[in-house]
């Protein structure tokens, strides 16, 4: 084989192509934001650019993992002791995410006045991180933990720290994380870990204080989750599929009482039937836009 001269560069890939965005969609969700009193609805494709992968879009993880369900975690110890030690293992990374365009320009929308309330289906906090308050987390947080014997919640940071100190020599390289925060481990890795109990009463097991598959979401977040819908001018849904009912019926609910519903996602929803603008494409790309189109400008 010829070699290289030390001189001369191989070709690279040929650079991506800007994605294409529906110009007249753009513009009627930029008008349509722009009247304010705005309900966000946020799903995992919003966090895809942050490096957190979604279930079901271009980077799904449901056609490669069944995530932990809620009877799992509860009835088998093993089960449960499976989701920790991976959960250990993956938490770094998703503690390290940081917001991108998308998150900074929700949080720019508010901060101008145009967003009555922001709710996420997502538990990587990371709304909150790119300066949106009062964010109503559907189905919880990672940041927290919850005992299931006397409800005491924590900090994770404070049980990482515990399981740092319990298992100073478990340090499997994680082949892949999932949106819930656990990494894919082989199975025989998993006996070396120890796991802690709750600190507070010191018997009862420990769960993350999210909203499992298969696990039901609280009704007074949901009842707020609708108050918040049927008080809104419009409803913007962000990077979700609406696959699930959890957050499907958000907009079937503004859907029934006339409410107007914007939609942004790479790829088809459950939802496209029921929006009054759809806009196709990668959220980074187009929500700063929106977020610049929409947002009143100084006098």
């Amino acid at each position: 084989m010829t070699a290289v001269p030390a001189t001369y560069a191989l070709p690279g890939p040929p650079a991506a192509a800007a994605p294409t965005v529906d110009e007249p969609a753009l513009g009627a969700l930029a008008e349509l934001v722009g009247d304010g009193d705005v309900v966000v609805l946020s799903g995992a494709g919003l966090s895809t650019d942050s490096g957190i992968p979604d279930y079901r879009g271009a980077t799904g993880s449901l056609r490669r993992h069944t995530p932990m369900t809620y009877q799992t975690f509860l009835r088998d110890p093993r089960g449960r002791h499976r989701y920790w030690a991976r959960s250990f293992v993956g938490w770094p990374r998703i503690a390290a995410a940081r917001p991108n365009g998308g998150h900074r320009a929700v949080a720019d929308l508010q901060r101008a006045g145009l967003l009555s309330g922001v709710i996420t289906q997502n538990v990587d906090g990371l709304h909150q991180a790119a300066g949106a308050a009062g964010v109503l987390e559907l189905h919880g947080g990672l940041d927290r933990t919850v005992c299931l014997a006397c409800g005491d919640l924590a900090d994770r940071w404070e049980l990482d720290a515990r399981l740092r100190a319990a298992n100073p020599a478990f340090g499997p390289d994680a082949e892949e994380v999932n949106p819930d925060g656990d990494a894919e481990l082989p199975d025989e890795v998993l006996d070396g870990f120890v796991m802690v109990d709750c600190r507070a009463c010191g018997r009862g097991p420990l769960k993350p204080d999210v909203v499992f598959f298969g696990e039901t979401v609280p009704r007074d977040r949901v009842d707020r989750c609708f108050a918040m819908v049927e008080d809104a001018a419009a409803l913007l849904v962000l990077g979700s599929s609406l696959t699930v009912m959890s957050g499907y019926r958000f907009v079937l609910r503004a859907e029934k009482l006339g409410i107007p519903v914007g939609l942004v996602n790479l790829g088809p929803t459950r939802g496209d039937a029921k929006v009054a603008v759809r806009v196709d494409a990668p959220l980074g790309t187009v929500l700063p836009e929106l977020a610049r189109r929409a947002a009143p400008r100084p006098a």
